[in-house]
């Protein structure tokens, strides 16, 4: 390769740990950052005592074949099953079964599973909030709050963040910032119900076309979840809308909880024992872009990211993948 090129990928979600699986499996070095304790991004669990939670990204579903074969490598793995939960559908008129054959899966015991087996054989330098990205003579420095200028340097970088994310670091690359700025990520509310008992609810998973919540899911019904040695018995995940998020977005959590079980109650639901509150601040987009990725060969810069593919964790993974291979392809030359 004219010397094994040193790769930056600045974030450690679905598209960030494709990314960066596929560059290492064809032989670059790669170094993962990731502002977070751990990797996955907004496909995430929260863990209390006696409790857990997936209070980010609910399932995914496949449709392309690069990422069937990823699923089938997790499914023999065992850190993904089918979640095979009753699903509904709420609207003014009332609630009803949901018509749908699509297989939705799900990590195994937890929904960050999958991408921890990811990040296993990378290299992911966690609780690095990069702040600035600099190129100079054809090379790349990165520097985060917590620990300043990283001693490596780099020779391409990627970054697989939110597109607001990556816009704050692209001062220097105003066609790629654009790109970045014409996407509009929106926030999504979202509550952990702890429950000592089981609530007498006909769905695992409810899609709500009306009022603030957008989906209702039984948590406790997905595989591998379990409760043991806790007065927990179920745990239930309210999400807001989109529009009513970002209505609400600066409002105080226990504001929002307040709205958000009165709004399960009105669906057959009950008041929780305990519960949590988390406020994604970048859920998913009005509008994604369609594009896959974008790759910059001049300054050997690309960006990722389910914003650029459509939405959804597939389309997260898929732009991650396809980026790589862009990437790779680049460099056959080099060998």
């Amino acid at each position: 390769m004219g010397g094994v090129k040193n790769i930056a990928v600045i974030g450690a979600g679905m598209a960030g740990l494709s990314c960066s699986q596929a560059l290492q499996q064809a032989g670059f070095l790669v170094t993962v950052f990731e502002k977070s304790r751990g990797p996955s991004g907004r496909v995430s669990t929260r863990q209390g005592e006696g409790w857990q939670a997936d209070h980010g990204a609910q399932y995914f579903t496949v449709s392309q074949s690069p990422f069937e074969v990823q699923v089938q490598k997790w499914l023999q793995l065992g850190v993904v099953a089918e979640w095979q939960g009753r699903l509904y559908e709420a609207d003014d008129s009332g609630i009803r079964p949901k018509q749908s054959e699509k297989k939705r899966y799900v990590g195994v015991p937890r929904n960050t599973c999958p991408a921890r087996q990811m990040a296993q054989s990378l290299t992911v330098e966690l609780e690095q909030t990069v702040q600035e990205i600099t190129f100079a003579e054809g090379k790349w420095r990165v520097k985060s709050k917590e620990h300043g200028v990283y001693p490596q340097v780099f020779d391409k970088v990627v970054l697989a963040i939110p597109a607001p994310q990556a816009q704050a670091l692209l001062g220097f690359n105003l066609e790629v910032q654009t790109l970045a700025a014409s996407v509009k990520m929106r926030g999504c509310w979202a509550l952990m119900g702890r429950y000592a008992h089981t609530l007498d609810l006909p769905f695992d998973g409810l899609f709500v076309n009306t009022g603030p919540l957008s989906w209702v899911a039984r948590d406790s019904s997905k595989p591998g979840r379990l409760h043991e040695g806790s007065e927990v018995k179920e745990v239930w995940v309210l999400h807001a809308s989109a529009e009513w998020s970002e209505a609400n977005i600066e409002r105080a959590p226990e504001e929002v909880a307040s709205e958000l079980l009165a709004a399960f109650k009105a669906l057959g639901g009950e008041a929780p024992m305990e519960h949590s509150v988390h406020r994604w601040r970048y859920a998913d987009c009005g509008q994604y872009l369609h594009q896959g990725y974008a790759w910059d060969a001049a300054q050997q810069l690309g960006l990722c990211g389910d914003w650029l593919n459509g939405g959804k964790v597939e389309g997260a993974w898929m732009s991650g993948y396809q980026l790589a291979q862009e990437m790779i392809q680049a460099c056959e030359p080099c060998y």
